[in-house]
Parts: C-alpha cells; structure tokens; sequence
C-alpha cells in the first residue's frame, strides 16, 4: 500500500496544513500504494519477496482503544513520532468547512502545561522536526527526533490530544491565517480555483466535494467554539492511531504508549463515521476557467471509482495496475501518445485515487504545447482511453506495470518516515496493518482480464467530470 502517504510532502512550517484538495496532482504518484514515477524494472522473482513484514512491525491497543503500530528500523538512533486522528474535513457539520483545518492550526497555540508555540519550540530545541496535515479523511501531527527524545515528544504529543487552551485571543489572528492561506492556495491560483470547482461538480452529495480548507463563508463563520467542540468529539485515544517507526521495538514502545497515552479516557461519544452516500452519476460534468496568468493550457477528468477501502476483491489493485499503464509514467501510454509521438502535450499521465475511506477516482490530465490547442490534447487522451476500451491492454503492459509498482514498493521502504505515512493513511481510511503487508501480494496477483473489466466498467467519460483551464485575454475577466 505504498501510494499514498508520502507523497504529498510536509513543509517546513508547522501551520501549513497538507491539504489533499490542494495538491493532490503532486500525490498523483503515490495514490495509496506507490510512491514516485517509475524508476527501476525488478523481475517477477524479487516482486515476489517484496513485503512490509519488517522484523519487529507489531501493532497492539491500549486499554483506552488507541491503537498503536511500532516499525523498527535501526539503522539511525532516530524515530518518527506520528499521531492520527480518525476525522478530517468530510466529518465536519454542514456550514463549518475548514474547521477540521482550522483545528489542525490551533493545537500548536498551547495547553495547561504548554504555552502557545512552547510546542514547537521544545521540539526545535532538541533538534527535531515537525509537521501536520489535514485532509478528507484524518488529521495528523507527527515529530522526528533522536530515539532519546521519544519520551518527551510523546508527553507533549499526549498533553494536546486532551488539554488543549484557546482563547479569542489565540484563535481571531489565526483564523486570518487561514483567510490567508486559502488566498494565496486557491483564489490566487488558477489551478487551484479549478481544481476546487472541479471536485465540487464531481461529487454530487459526498463531502469530498468540500474543499478541505473549506468555503470562505464558511470559514469566516468559524470560531473559538466550533474548534473546541471538534476538538473534545474527535481528539480522543479511541479515535487516535500511534505510530512510532525508527529505533524502537515493541518492547521499548509499549510502557511508555502506557505511561503517556494509556492514562487518558476514552472519550465515550464517538461512534462510526456516516457520510452522505454519492449517488451513481447520471451525465457528463465540465468545468471550464480562463485566467490571463495561465501559461498553458491544460485539462484534467475525473472517473468515479472504489477506493482500497470500497472496492471488490482485486478490484483497486486492478484500477492501480491500470493507471500505471495509462499515464504511470515515460512509459505509459498517454506520455507516449500525447507527448513523445504526437507532440502536442507537455505532460499527460492518470493517477488513481485510492486511499479514501470512501470513493476513489481515476483521474487522467494533460497540458498543451505552445501553438497546440488543449481541445486536441483532450481528443488525443480520449483516442487512448477508447483504445484502451475497444481492444484492452496487453500482458506485457500488466506485467512492466506490476514490475515498477513493486520496485517503487523497495524504494518506498528506505524510508522511516513514509513507512509510518503508508500504515497511518490505510489504517485512518478503514484497512488494517495486513493489507499493507500482503499489498505487494495482491498487486502480483492482478491479472489482464481484471485490469480490462475495471477499464471498461469505470473509465466511462458520458459520466466522468472534466476541468479545462485556459489562457484568458487580458481584456478578458477570469472566469
């Protein structure tokens, strides 16, 4: 399940949240299980013994309900510190968008024991780094520090999920911070206000149609009280997932999970997440935004698919081999067609959006040449999908896409910090520690005809959602 976490990347400000909707064309790569562009072709027997079963990887609960996953790895007297919250901008009340986001913000301006930014700064003191992110379906705090200084990070950590202090005087100047991010993130950025319409008319009733940063009415009407009433129903250790990879083992993690975690109560109220069904879709939707300060134009569409968590058996996998061979990379058919034969594309390429708690997407895109017209960029991208539909794909094609997905797995375990993403993301959106591990498995096991039956059952365009987004003239109004 490599997809997914780390590839929507952390800045170096703790108050920058990782907002799916905003960047989700960098996740692209990394939909729930593979992490970057191919890079290297491994044979079928080293596909084979490629798994997460790291030596050490256990996962127990607390007697509170909190579960937590430990993933040693030795080989630096360093860990990584995550805590994952089970909510994320699909779980807020209608008319309170942004406010999991918000929330996200406001758990660095202090506690009982902390005063506001005394967080970050005991952090930086010993010499660590932090972030966290909000998106759809969870929110997370995580720190990376020497293996010496777990304790104290998780103390603090431990301290916040329960003791959190806001004033009016903490949470007016950072709800301008929000204003401010959402400007610079969406309203000033013609992608980014496509993007967001494009979501908007995708999902008919769902909430992933919400942006996560939220809607400006909505976040101008946020406040001191819908924080802190989002904060004491959902920031609970029932409702919370550590993660500790790096230095460590079980037996080292366990009492001080005990010590720190262990002793806060359960917070009784919280119950299975319920989120409006999204109907089937019935016609075509399209939305289209011209901006002078477009550079090139480009277009994107959105099928409506399962997720890991809603598909059949072997179904996501399928759907993750088949946007592999669609626009996965250099090889892939829309950069070979769009880009190096035809030439008419700067870049194309699909991703499949898999790690959601509930639907998915496949998503396909492609931005024009100079002196090309996006029209026949789209017509171009419609030519594969249709041949891909009439005559499917080949088994050569299954079989290099499943070679680089699996080589991106090896890549993927390097690291410490994308190790404790991938387990958080897939335990937040409804999966469990074994799917992670036999993932490598399942994707081995894809065969041609289930790649072709998901091709022609969900690459439908009469019910998919397409974005343009153009170059307006200057004496033109963006629109």
């Amino acid at each position: 399940m490599l997809k997914h976490p780390a590839k929507k990347r952390f800045s170096s400000q703790v108050k920058t949240s990782q907002d799916q909707s905003y960047e989700k064309r960098k996740w692209a790569f990394l939909s729930l299980f593979v992490v970057l562009a191919a890079m290297t072709i491994f044979s079928a027997a080293v596909k084979a013994e490629v798994d997460f079963k790291r030596e050490g990887l256990e996962t127990f609960f607390l007697k509170n309900g909190m579960q937590v996953v430990v993933i040693p790895d030795r080989r630096a007297p360093v860990v990584t510190h995550m805590v994952w919250y089970k909510v994320g901008a699909a779980d807020e009340d209608p008319g309170q968008s942004g406010n999991a986001h918000f929330l996200e913000h406001l758990m660095f301006k202090g506690t009982k024991n902390l005063k506001p930014g005394e967080f970050s700064k005991i952090v930086a003191q010993n010499g660590g780094q932090e972030n966290a992110f909000t998106s759809q379906d969870y929110t997370g705090y995580y720190q990376r520090v020497a293996s010496d200084r777990l304790p104290l990070m998780m103390k603090m950590e431990a301290d916040r999920m329960r003791n959190l202090v806001l004033s009016e005087e903490i949470v007016r100047p950072e709800l301008e911070v929000i204003k401010e991010e959402r400007r610079s993130r969406t309203d000033n950025s013609p992608s980014g206000r496509l993007g967001e319409q494009l979501n908007a008319v995708f999902y008919l009733a769902h909430p992933y149609g919400t942006p996560v940063i939220g809607w400006p009415a909505d976040i101008a009407a946020l406040n001191r009280d819908t924080a802190i009433e989002f904060y004491k129903r959902y920031y609970a250790p029932n409702n919370a997932i550590l993660i500790v990879a790096g230095d460590i083992d079980a037996k080292t993690l366990k009492p001080l999970a005990e010590k720190y975690y262990g002793v806060i109560p359960a917070a009784p109220e919280i119950g299975e997440r319920r989120r409006m069904a999204e109907p089937k879709p019935q016609t075509q939707r399209r939305a289209t935004l011209k901006d002078p300060r477009v550079a090139s134009p480009s277009m994107r569409r959105f099928y409506l698919a399962p997720s890991y968590s809603t598909a059949k058996p072997g179904e996501a996998e399928a759907l993750d081999v088949l946007a592999q061979i669609i626009g996965g990379g250099a090889t892939s058919r829309l950069h070979r067609s769009l880009v190096l034969d035809k030439k008419i594309a700067a870049g194309a390429g699909a991703w499949y959006d898999s790690s959601n708690l509930d639907n998915g997407k496949i998503a396909v895109y492609g931005s024009s040449l100079p002196g090309q017209k996006i029209e026949d960029v789209e017509a171009a991208i419609d030519e594969v999908i249709n041949e891909v539909l009439a005559n499917g794909v080949t088994q050569e094609e299954v079989e290099r896409a499943k070679n680089t997905m699996i080589a991106q797995a090896i890549y993927a375990q390097d690291s410490q910090t994308h190790l404790a993403r991938i387990f958080g993301v897939a335990l937040t959106t409804g999966q469990k520690v074994e799917d992670v591990i036999e993932w490598p498995q399942r994707i081995e096991k894809a065969t041609l005809e289930q790649v072709n039956q998901v091709a022609r059952k969900y690459l439908n365009s009469d019910v998919a959602a397409t974005g343009i987004l153009l170059k307006a003239k200057t004496a033109e109004k963006a629109s």
